[in-house]
């Protein structure tokens, strides 16, 4: 037991990721096999089982931060833990930043694809229930962005950024964070009996997580984070995407669906490029030595009241 925390401890990041996937997938699995019967959903069988893969799902970062913060830094680790997810005292304008970063990169691509063409219409322009559309993209973006934050930023970023620049911090969170959708692309989006060939989809899977909207959106989420130290504006940040994903991505059905998405992934990657290009070096700066359990307690020089 004293040589598994050990290595716990020496290796947390590998630890959290093994952990996570662990728990997300097993889960995800096990729900889809107790519904269908089998592990070759269709779409539409699979969608009826969101209601318990995806609670089980997002349980698996959130979890997996809460075990081995006690297992890394114990009580220490979970102050910590809950001063950053309660830290809401930053400038006013990382709020702005990480509340519209995600719809409009989502909406441009989408809005000129919608000029060439009605059946690249936004969701919420296409739903009679526009409201209830609204209401339950913010709903769900809020309960998304808590659970997996309090994994990812409260613990996979933190630990990362003891041994990377921010840059590289985003690139490799976000990259597992693409990988970590990975059952959810795959049996949500089509890809078994008669949708697109297994060989096809991994293909363009394994592609759109390296150089996919969610990956360059970690890299910015990574650069808020640090300038605000804050899981709670992560949240907000994650949430948003989460929401105008739902609100604004079309979903008329025999459109290519992987259109969009590149689209807004290119317009995500831009705007990486130009804060990494404004930033005075920030993204690719040194990588922090600073023990977690005080991180709280430290005001980085960019950081304001």
């Amino acid at each position: 037991m004293h040589a598994l925390t050990e290595s716990v401890r020496r290796h947390p990041l590998p630890w959290y990721c093994g952990v996570t996937f662990f728990l997300s997938w097993g889960a995800i699995v096990l729900a889809v096999w107790a519904v269908t019967g089998g592990l070759s959903p269709t779409p539409e069988q699979f969608q009826l089982t969101l209601p318990v893969t995806v609670p089980a799902m997002l349980l698996g970062p959130a979890v997996a931060s809460l075990v081995l913060t006690g297992v890394v830094s114990g009580r220490s680790g979970y102050r910590d833990l809950r001063a950053r997810l309660l830290t809401w005292r930053v400038d006013g304008r990382w709020y702005l930043f990480a509340l519209l970063v995600a719809p409009v990169t989502l909406a441009v691509p989408v809005l000129v694809l919608w000029l060439s063409s009605v059946n690249y219409a936004p969701r919420i322009v296409t739903e009679p229930d526009r409201i209830g559309t609204l209401v339950m993209g913010l709903v769900l973006g809020l309960v998304v962005g808590l659970l997996e934050e309090i994994g990812w930023t409260g613990f996979a970023i933190p630990r990362a950024r003891q041994q990377y620049s921010v840059l590289l911090t985003g690139l490799l969170v976000g990259v597992l964070w693409g990988a970590w959708h990975f059952f959810v692309n795959y049996w949500g989006g089509g890809g078994t009996n008669g949708g697109v060939p297994l060989a096809v989809f991994l293909s363009l899977w394994v592609v759109s997580v390296f150089v996919g909207q969610l990956t360059a959106y970690r890299v910015l989420m990574a650069w808020v984070y640090e300038h605000t130290g804050s899981v709670l504006v992560a949240a907000l940040m994650h949430a948003s995407l989460t929401a105008f994903q739902f609100i604004l991505n079309p979903l008329t059905p025999g459109i290519p669906q992987q259109i969009y998405p590149w689209g807004q992934a290119a317009s995500m990657w831009l705007l990486v490029a130009a804060v990494a290009l404004t930033s005075r070096g920030e993204m690719t700066g040194p990588r922090r030595f600073l023990p977690i359990h005080i991180r709280s307690h430290h005001r980085s020089p960019h950081r304001r009241r």
